[in-house]
Parts: C-alpha cells; structure tokens; sequence
C-alpha cells in the first residue's frame, strides 16, 4: 500500500535531518581563528556572506555557538553579534516554512490526546512562550526551528520570540569570538551577557511553570 503524501514529506524532512546530522558528525569545522582570513578575500561582501552562510549553517543543524563565535571573531563582539542574529533569523524562517511544509500535515493528522493539548499550546503561544522553548536547553537551534514548524504555532511571535531569546547570549559568544584575535581587552563582554543569558532563562521558565499551574488550577 503506497504511503500518503503527508507520511512521504514528513519522511523526506526525517531523512533531511537525519543527513545533516550526519554532516555536521563527519565534516570538520574551521576554528574560530582562521575564519578571519576567509573572510578577507571576500571585502566588502563579508557582511552579506556571514548572514548568508551563518543562516545556511544553522539550517544544516550547525550549533548556534559556532556561527556566533566566527561571526564575533571576523566582525568584532557588537557587529559580529548583529550578524548572527540576522542569521538566526533568517535560519529560524526557513527551519520553520520546511518544518510547516513538510512535516505540519502529517503531525496534525495523527495528534491525539495530550499531544493535542500540546499542538494547541503551541498554537495559542506568545512571543513570550516562544522564547521560553527557544531558552529551554531541550535541542539545537536549527532542530527547534524544524520542530516549530510541524506544530500550529503562528509565524510572527515564533520569529520574533525567537530573535529575544538569542539575544542575550549572541553578544557573549561573539565577545567570545573576538577574543581570539583580540585578546585581553574584552572578558567583561563575554560575562555579563552570558550571566543575563542565564538569568533570564531562569525567570522565563519560573513565570511558565507558574502560569502552567495556575491554568491547572483554575480548571
């Protein structure tokens, strides 16, 4: 009996990720230090290729780490920082439209239960609950986005929500990166970012977790 079109799709994104993954295992990635000499030879197009490959990175399941450290290490803390937020955004849209057209069909035709419950949160989520996920340390970025998708979750606080909850870290990873062809001089950037990272984390998960059981209560 042929498999339906939703059940081929949503196989087609497991394969897909499933070889990224695969990739990212077997392919060797350039240290943070010699990606500045790469990006000289490309000059004033440095800018336009770090968003580029930094989105196509992130899609391949590339940790965000790794981009916002390279980005940071070719553009300085503060413009390596804006970089790899305009490739996580851009990242974050496409893993979402493949995860939407690929895998939504399929989950929603066979969620039942508290899977269902689970869809229709995601559904309802805020900007706010989108970047309580994002700061959850449950998967990588890239595969978060895909997962996204395959829910009911709306396109505009998934994005947005998103890009907040990369926003305290891309400045620490970046400062990070910059460190290794400027050392000695930037330390602090890297630690109070990542400190807010953390404790912004904390507080997001607190407030979830209580409005969680207050609407269980308040059944």
């Amino acid at each position: 009996m042929a498999a339906q079109p939703s059940a081929r799709r949503f196989l087609l994104l497991v394969a897909m990720l499933a070889g990224f993954g695969l990739l990212v295992l077997l392919v060797p990635l350039p240290a943070p230090g010699e990606i500045p000499q790469l990006a000289d030879r490309l000059g004033p197009f440095a800018p336009f290729a770090a968003i580029v490959v930094g989105t196509l990175l992130l899609v391949a399941l590339v940790p965000r780490t790794f981009v916002t450290l390279a980005a940071g290490a070719v553009f300085g803390p503060f413009t390596g920082a804006l970089y790899a937020l305009g490739a996580a955004l851009l990242a974050a849209a496409l893993g979402f439209a493949a995860g939407r057209l690929l895998g939504r069909e399929f989950v929603a035709e066979r969620v039942r239960g508290r899977l269902a419950r689970l869809d229709h949160w995601f559904a309802r989520q805020s900007v706010f609950g989108v970047m309580t996920v994002r700061l959850l340390p449950i998967s990588g970025y890239g595969l978060v986005s895909y997962g996204y998708g395959t829910t009911g979750a709306r396109l505009l606080p998934y994005l947005v929500g998103s890009v907040l909850a990369s926003a305290p870290t891309a400045l620490g990873y970046a400062a990070m990166g910059a460190s290794v062809t400027t050392p000695g001089g930037i330390n602090w950037y890297a630690a109070a970012p990542a400190t807010l990272g953390l404790v912004a984390s904390a507080v997001l998960v607190a407030r979830w977790w209580r409005a969680e059981r207050g609407r269980r209560t308040a059944r």
